[in-house]
């Protein structure tokens, strides 16, 4: 597949004759299901005397109502193009108008945050979960295929058209961050947002901003995650951030170290434990699964199928760290499989099916 910009139009050689032109209309960066929902695109034909570095579609007339279809590998290289385009032209006076930016660990933490704080604010969240999953070579593009592909082969969460899309885009805004502008990252005492701190500051190496830690869980006597707090219990702790002085150095390159241990690893699951990030085995929730299952059973007058939502409701309730519920269910699954439970439904997602234990 050939391609070139013409900013704001990017032409692409989709087929021998066939040139598909995309008009870029924002400088937010874009995702699969963005092109595929867009009308942004015009489809023309190239002449046999016309060669595609010459091609200007406005010196030709488009085709009406031709569509065409796109295997997924290919439409996120055509994501990848046009948000290159898109970040080589992002506008300097969106960069200035921003006085601090905010990075959190997760898309519904990042929420919270925007909800709890005043305009003018840019808050990052990372599409991602860190405390489940390989983080095996994650800063560099192998390690993050490893990851997606981990991903798409064991979590039923519906993101698999977006989610290596939304990755690198949050990958693009923590790189585009300018260098005058203070940094905040927000993190709890839990696995997923540890993780996620030591995988921002490596990101953040070589910016020179001075960058505050707010931790959202020093007032919590539980180990909850940023997105568990209300806006106005965020707002406070952002208020008392006068207290905060940016990490030093020497803070940053610990911190910078202990990822480089961590995506070195090969664990699947990660749990925090004795204020440090611990990685254990795979199978560790099964025995309390399935308590929890025999628990349930109990309650019944015969043992019937339960709906897998309230099991993992039930599990949910039992821990002071949440671990992802996608996580929870894969290991449902997985109980399934291997024969311990029995299935009623289709495992596409948790809604669709409940288990029970096998006499």
């Amino acid at each position: 597949m050939e391609s070139k910009a013409n900013y704001p139009f990017i032409y692409f050689l989709l087929k021998s004759n066939m040139v598909f032109v995309y008009k870029i209309k924002t400088h937010n960066y874009l995702n699969a299901s963005d092109l595929m929902d867009s009308n942004e695109w015009e489809a023309y034909e190239l002449q046999h005397d016309t060669l595609f570095e010459t091609f200007n579609h406005e010196d030709s007339k488009s085709i009406e109502d031709l569509g065409f279809w796109l295997e997924h590998d290919k439409l996120n290289d055509i994501v990848e193009i046009i948000n290159d385009c898109i970040q080589k032209h992002r506008s300097v006076d969106r960069q200035l108008t921003t006085q601090a930016v905010h990075i959190v660990s997760s898309e519904s933490a990042a929420g919270s945050v925007r909800v709890a704080l005043a305009p003018p604010k840019h808050v990052i969240g990372f599409p991602d979960c860190f405390s489940i999953g390989p983080l095996w070579k994650l800063e560099k593009k192998r390690g993050q295929d490893f990851r997606n592909e981990w991903l798409f082969e064991n979590i039923n969460d519906g993101q698999d058209d977006v989610y290596q899309n939304k990755f690198t885009n949050t990958l693009r805004e923590i790189e585009d961050i300018p260098n005058h502008v203070p940094i905040y990252i927000w993190y709890g005492n839990n696995a997923d947002e540890q993780c996620g701190l030591r995988f921002f500051l490596y990101l953040l190496r070589d910016k020179s901003n001075e960058i505050f830690l707010i931790n959202t869980t020093e007032h919590s006597k539980t180990n909850c995650a940023t997105s568990q707090l209300s806006s106005q219990q965020l707002a406070q702790l952002f208020m008392n951030k006068e207290e905060k002085k940016p990490l030093t150095i020497q803070d940053r390159l610990s911190f910078q170290n202990e990822w480089e241990t961590l995506s070195q690893t090969n664990d699947v699951l990660r749990l925090w434990i004795n204020n440090e990030i611990k990685g254990v085995r795979e199978n560790y929730f099964d025995p309390l699964i399935i308590e929890t299952l025999e628990r349930l059973h109990h309650k019944q007058i015969a043992k019937d199928f339960i709906k897998t939502g309230t099991v993992i409701a039930e599990l949910l309730a039992l821990m002071d760290e949440l671990p992802s519920v996608f996580f929870l269910e894969c290991r449902i699954r997985f109980l399934v499989y291997s024969g311990v439970l029995a299935l009623k439904g289709i495992p596409k997602s948790i809604g669709h099916y409940s288990v029970k234990l096998r006499e």
